[in-house]
């Protein structure tokens, strides 16, 4: 089993990443390193929090954690700090000042969500109910339907035997 220096594996981590963004399959084939040791690479890149493209070349299709990672990053960056760190991860600030605002969103509207959700179920509640009783409602006349032709059939059939003996 081969052993890398962290140099080279830093090196080829960095192909991954923006603004490269190779896939692993193309890092495998130049480098004659095995899939498995790249993908494992790249999963504990993940785990340490390191934004990760994954298989998406675009950065807005990151995954939410790679984007809250670079959110946090970048929080306490000045503006040319944010631009440098910007051009070495291959992402624009416009980008990552757009996914700070939603996770800012996705914090403040967390307590209307709730009221909605709660608002919601009380709704769905009161509708179940209602159907409920129309189904009771609709159970009941169908048993009192089936009746009615079972006794129809009976009948008719008590008319059929009654007009043989005559």
């Amino acid at each position: 089993m081969a052993r890398y220096s962290a140099e080279r594996k830093e090196s080829i981590l960095k192909k991954m990443f923006p603004p490269n963004n190779m896939t692993v399959a193309e890092i495998a084939r130049q480098e004659h390193i095995s899939l498995k040791t790249l993908y494992n690479w790249r999963d504990t890149a993940k785990q340490q929090g390191m934004p990760v493209p994954g298989k998406k070349l675009s950065a807005d299709d990151w995954t939410a954690d790679a984007k809250l990672s670079v959110v946090i990053q970048t929080a306490a960056l000045s503006a040319s700090e944010l631009g440098q760190y910007c051009r070495e991860k291959g992402l624009y600030p416009e980008q990552v000042q757009r996914w700070k605002s939603e996770c800012l969103q996705g914090f403040q509207t967390s307590e209307a969500q709730g009221s909605a959700v709660k608002h919601q179920a009380k709704k769905d509640k009161v509708e179940i109910k209602l159907l409920k009783k129309d189904l009771r409602f609709k159970e009941k006349a169908l048993a009192e339907t089936v009746a009615l032709l079972v006794l129809r059939k009976k009948l008719n059939a008590l008319w059929e035997d009654g007009g043989e003996e005559s």
